[in-house]
This record gives structure tokens, sequence and C-alpha cells, in this order.
């Protein structure tokens, strides 16, 4: 939709992991190897309806060889302010890289470079400083700052990944502050992950200065999208992104819409092997399961960085709403037929979630499954909260508020 002054609003994901390279060489080990470049770019132009997507393995030769053979044969086409097209998707080029500083845990970051040939150049720089740069997420042997520098120099975007997560992030497992491992000055946005959103964010001082975006992490095809932000632009291109996250010339980011928090599957501190939270704060076994290997959760890692800084409130003024959104293929009732039909009618899940009315659903898939949606939208789906690496999920049969 075009508003005033020629911009639109355009859906963005910009965390979505590659498999594998059109030869089957594996990129992101984890990762399905339905995952290539090109599926993922007809996944969100033609079934999600995102046109801004971030893949973060283009760092990886195959995957750049993959890029030039679609470029090449016409397929796709560089965008002059940044980013390959296909059809009405821009997909941003970013690479999501592991930094270990000194006596601390590891960090992953996310960085974004205009141009496939950035993208080389930053390739080169770090292949001497990874030991198998063609893979994902792979750790490099520099400093946080040193990393930051480097794509500064190449016009880039540097952006943590999943702050809160207990495992490889920032605020998760490496530091209590900013700037113990960073340059402050050198962050562009920050990526909250699944169990967290804007309100848990806004008790961490530390975040104040900082754009939130809302990401997918996916590592499947039906997983892009379960998070995403609404991004005010002229056109879907890196410099437009660049503009949106400084707000500046009207360019902006709208809305972030992801999980609800306890979705998330570290939302809640909770035992590794079973799910189940511990009895006291202090617990050293599961009662559950005998487990005594507990995660710490997002919400009570969030608690602990608020009392360090001393901060009692959490403070949004100003931003832009937080969206909790249940994905669709979170819905009960939402199969894979049902998915079809809402596709085949709708055109893609952007416009399932955002554009369909409820009649129109339950014409398309029956009142309950439709009534289930609507609740969606809402926020009155009962959840239960997930932890120690176990998603939540939506009780059935209930509603809550």
């Amino acid at each position: 939709m075009t508003g005033a002054g020629g911009l639109s609003r355009i859906f963005a994901d910009l965390h979505i992991h590659i498999g594998c390279t059109d030869a089957g060489e594996p990129v992101k080990i984890s990762a399905s190897r339905e995952m290539t470049f090109r599926r993922i770019a007809r996944e969100a132009a033609e079934r999600k309806g995102i046109g801004l997507i971030g893949v973060i393995d283009a760092h990886s030769p195959g995957v750049q060889d993959d890029i030039m053979r679609l470029l090449d044969r016409g397929e796709m086409e560089e965008v002059p302010d940044g980013g390959i097209r296909y059809r009405q998707t821009t997909i941003l080029l970013g690479a999501e890289i592991e930094v270990k500083e000194p006596a601390r845990g590891p960090a992953h970051y996310l960085v974004f470079l205009p141009r496939l040939s950035d993208m080389s150049d930053f390739t080169r720089w770090m292949e001497r400083r990874m030991r198998n740069v063609r893979l994902s997420s792979q750790r490099l042997y520099a400093a946080g700052r040193e990393l930051q520098r480097e794509v500064r120099e190449r016009g880039g975007l540097f952006i943590p990944a999943h702050i809160f997560t207990p495992h490889k992030s920032l605020f998760g497992s490496s530091a209590d502050r900013v700037e113990e491992v960073l340059d402050p000055g050198l962050i562009d946005a920050v990526e909250l992950g699944l169990s967290a959103d804007t309100e848990m964010a806004g008790w961490v001082a530390d975040l104040d200065r900082y754009p939130f975006l809302t990401n997918s992490d996916a590592h499947s095809p039906a997983k892009i999208g379960r998070e995403y932000n609404a991004l005010r632009m002229a056109a879907p291109t890196f410099a437009e992104f660049r503009l949106a996250l400084l707000g500046r010339d009207g360019r902006g980011i709208e809305a972030n819409y992801g999980l609800q928090p306890r979705l998330g599957k570290y939302h809640r501190t909770a035992c590794l092997r079973c799910g189940a939270a511990p009895e006291t704060p202090d617990s050293r076994r599961c009662a559950v399961c005998g487990g005594t290997r507990f995660v710490r959760g997002v919400s009570e890692r969030i608690r602990q960085l608020a009392s360090l800084a001393g901060r009692t409130d959490s403070r949004t003024d100003g931003r832009p709403p937080y969206i909790h959104q249940v994905p669709l293929e979170f819905v009960p009732g939402v199969g894979p037929a049902a998915l079809n039909r809402l596709l085949e009618r709708f055109g893609s899940e952007m416009e399932v979630l955002h554009r369909a009315t409820p009649s129109e659903l339950a014409e398309t898939i029956g009142p309950k499954t439709a009534e289930m949606i609507v609740k969606a939208r809402a926020g009155l789906l009962a959840l239960k909260a997930g932890g120690g690496g176990h998603y939540g999920g939506v009780i059935t049969g209930t509603s809550g508020t």
C-alpha cells in the first residue's frame, strides 16, 4: 500500500538461513536442504508476501556462486540501491557471525552489505580469520569491535542477533553491557529474538538508543515470516532499509510482529531435558525428570539486567507497536491442506494475517478454524510457555486474554 510521499508499507524478515547450495553443498547444517537461495526467494515472494528478506548466509562462496548464476540467467537482478531482486521481493545479502571475546561466552552478530561485490570482498577478509567460511554462523577469530569497523568501512549494517537468547548472544552469554564487547556507536539495530518483545527489552537501559527488529531465524520454508517487521520505505532496497533504521525522510519501522514471547523456546528458565520449570530459583534437580541442567530463561535474564542497571520500569515511549502474532503454523486447524486453500484464495500468508476478513476466512476453511485465526490476530489464544529449548504452544479449547 503506497501512502503520502510515495512511501509504502513493506513487510521484512531479515534472518533466514540457507541449508545448502544448488549443488547440494551444506551451508547451515541444521537448516532444511529445501532452503536454497532460489527457494527462499520464491517462498518469500509467492507464498509469504514478504517484500524484503535478509539471507544471512550470503558470505558462503557456494551461495555467491548460486547468486551469480541466477543473475547471469536473468532470474534475478541486482538493485542499484543494494540487494538482489526477485519479482517484487528484494533479498538483502547478510552473514551471521560468531565472535568469542576472551573469558566470555560466544555471541552472534548479523551483518548486511549493499552489493554482492561487497560481500565477496568481506568473505575474503573473513576467510583468513575463520576455519570454514563456507558454513553458516562460524566463529570469527577477531574482536567484535574489529568486525564492526570492517562492516562500517564497507558501508554495511551491524545488528546483534537474538540479543537475549541464552546460547550465543550478546546479553545471553557474552556481556552485561554493550560497551564491554562492542562499540555502541557502530550498532545499527538489535534483534530481539523469539522469546522477547519490546516491553521486555524496554527494561534494558543499554538498548534505549537502538531500533528493534523481529525476525524469524528461519531454518525451513514454513518458518519464514513467523516474526517480521512492517517498514515504511519508498522501495525494498538496502539504502531504504538503512534510512528506515535511522528514521529519516519519513522512513521508519511501523510495527514489529512477533511471537507472543511465551511461545519462544527460551522464554522461561527450564530443564534442558524435559522443559519443566524449576521448583525454586535455586533448584539443582528437575522435579519432573530428574535432570540436572537448567537453561536460564530470557525473562529471568532481562530482570537481572534491569536490576544491574537500577531500572525499575520498562521504557518504550516512541517505539513502534509490537504486535503479538501466532503464526499460522501454530494455529490449531491450519494444517497443510487448510493453508493451501488459504493461499489459493488470498495469495500469501501476509494477506491472510492482515487483510482477509473473518467471513472470507470462514468461507475458505470453515468457521471453527477461521475463529482460531481471528483469536490469534487479537491475542486471545491461551498459550503455554516455552523454555529449555522447547517451544510453547496454543492450549486448544480455551481462550485467554
